[in-house]
């Protein structure tokens, strides 16, 4: 039997409002699909760590990329005020994407705020484009295109 490492990375996870309306930016523009969801669940242990009112109603959906299973989940919160995210803002997820256009387009065809577009220059000296997007509910999603190599 191998030896387990030390930390393995799971997934990123963002809570949000509503997983049918935040599909529509991690599925419809991103490219996500949904691997399962589940339902409310009042004993789970989402209620404490991310200190939600016991009276609200929870969610859960696993997310999946292409050759990335499971590397994103969103947490639904029904029947509690969700208060602004507070800046500056504490996390991201940072996607690269084959087709930053494409995703800029789609994320400002659903109303969502897509900051201006910055150069992105690597460790490595490589150039590239990288763009913040806001969700639906105010979590920063951060995509990137890297040049091809001359």
């Amino acid at each position: 039997m191998a030896d387990k490492p030390q930390v393995r990375f799971q997934r990123a996870n963002f809570v949000v409002a509503d997983i049918d309306r935040a599909m529509r930016f991690y599925g419809d523009v991103l490219g996500f699909t949904e691997e399962f969801r589940k339902g409310h669940n009042p004993e789970s242990y989402s209620f404490p760590v991310f200190e939600i009112a016991a009276d609200a109603v929870i969610g859960f959906s696993v997310l999946s990329a292409p050759g990335q299973p499971r590397c994103m989940a969103l947490s639904e919160i029904k029947n509690m005020a969700m208060p602004s995210v507070p800046l500056p803002r504490r996390s991201a997820i940072v996607l690269e994407v084959a087709d930053p256009d494409a995703v800029m387009a789609g994320a400002r065809a659903l109303g969502l705020t897509v900051h201006p577009e910055g150069e992105l220059v690597t460790n490595d000296g490589r150039t590239g484009r990288e763009v913040g997007i806001l969700d639906f509910d105010g979590n920063l999603v951060v995509i990137y295109s890297i040049a091809d190599a001359a």
